[in-house]
């Protein structure tokens, strides 16, 4: 009597990346999180173009005898102090902050990833003499520089100082992605991987840029998702002194807090798209954290 063996069917796999978007989809609060972002990003990109299109308002036509009228069929959201919509004024001043957020966050990714493998990798006494450096700006009131860089700076163009308020702020965040990537980078070195590239004569940069990058993709991902909501932040709250931007969700909220009591919804819409893009990217920010690394979800 002979056994035949029962054929065997391979079952699909799937790539890490394919399961780490697999399990994000599942997540409840993550995907309806992007898709708000996504509405909100969209609506400060093309919002004034629309508004000006159908609403026939503009941010930046004063109209004396529409001062502080409240939320209309004609002004969504009424008008500020000066007559002006700020339905349209909201959707411009999104531009700024979400824009401060991303291109500030790529400024801080660029140092601190480029840093923290160095760091890394290097080991020894570069490694302690590089973290002894990050520990000593980590030290130093930023906050403060960047106001006094703001005040300095206070007569130049309005573009000029968005640009040096992006470079500033990327060069204050950098400092915890470089812990963060170095601490990894020193569990990664050991590993078989780059103990193989090492034997088949690759050079440093290359195992830097070509293995151990693809492998920290994930953790950077996380890391910057969470760290354009504390950007977006710490500009509206530059902002909100009146040193930063001169039309951001920041500066919206300093003139809405100071007609709050005689006109609220100055404060109310835009602090709304304001805390509603943060609570987003957060949820989101969690979400790719769990999916990328299903062991942070337990």
């Amino acid at each position: 009597m002979s056994l035949v063996a029962a054929p065997t069917t391979s079952l699909p796999t799937r790539s890490l990346w394919s399961e780490a978007w697999w399990r994000l989809c599942r997540n409840r609060l993550a995907v309806p999180s992007g898709v708000i972002l996504l509405v909100i990003t969209f609506l400060s990109l093309a919002g004034p173009f629309l508004a000006e299109t159908f609403l026939h308002v503009n941010s930046k036509a004063q109209n004396l005898a529409l001062v502080s009228k409240p939320p209309s069929a004609e002004h969504w959201f009424g008008t500020d102090a000066n007559g002006r919509d700020l339905l349209a004024r909201i959707l411009e001043g999104g531009r700024v902050s979400l824009a401060v957020g991303l291109i500030s966050t790529l400024v801080s990714l660029l140092i601190g990833v480029s840093y923290g493998v160095f760091s890394g990798f290097r080991g020894g006494a570069t490694d302690r003499l590089m973290m002894r450096v990050v520990d000593i700006l980590d030290t130093l009131p930023f906050t403060i520089f960047l106001i006094l860089l703001t005040v300095a700076f206070s007569e130049w163009p309005p573009d000029a100082k968005l640009y040096l308020m992006f470079a500033a702020i990327g060069a204050v965040e950098w400092l915890g992605m470089a812990r963060v990537i170095r601490s990894q980078t020193l569990a990664l070195r050991n590993q078989d991987f780059v103990h193989a590239a090492n034997v088949l004569g690759r050079s440093d940069p290359a195992i830097m840029v070509r293995h151990l990058l693809p492998n920290l993709a994930g953790l950077i991902i996380v890391y910057a998702t969470l760290t354009v909501p504390r950007v977006i932040m710490l500009e509206s709250f530059i902002s909100f002194l009146g040193l930063g931007a001169d039309l951001s969700w920041g500066s919206l909220i300093k003139d809405g807090a100071d007609a709050m009591e005689s006109y609220p919804w100055q404060l109310i819409f835009p602090s709304l798209f304001f805390s509603t893009s943060l609570f987003c990217l957060n949820f989101l920010g969690d979400g790719l954290r769990d999916a990328l690394d299903p062991r942070s979800a337990k």
